[in-house]
């Protein structure tokens, strides 16, 4: 699993959150865990592939949001105690 964290300026609330989720949903079907937060300004899901960031940049810029950055790294799954 990979897991990708999307710097996005422009989220004030929580629909903002849920168009960013959308959007990485529709654009990617097989992410995970798709999770926005206009807190740290930022979304986080995971896949088992590597994803096409020139994809992912479109497809928040036409929701009107403005992509910053996207940094991929290893996810791996914690056990219960560790």
């Amino acid at each position: 699993m990979i897991k990708y964290t999307v710097k996005i300026d422009g989220m004030m609330c929580g629909m903002c959150e849920a168009h960013i989720n959308d959007t990485i949903r529709k654009a990617f079907p097989a992410a995970k865990k798709v999770s926005a937060s206009r807190k740290s300004g930022e979304a986080v899901f995971l896949t088992e592939d590597e994803i096409n960031t020139d994809t992912l940049k479109a497809a928040i810029e036409d929701t009107g949001y403005t992509f910053v950055s996207c940094k991929s790294e290893p996810y791996k799954k914690r056990g219960l105690f560790g």
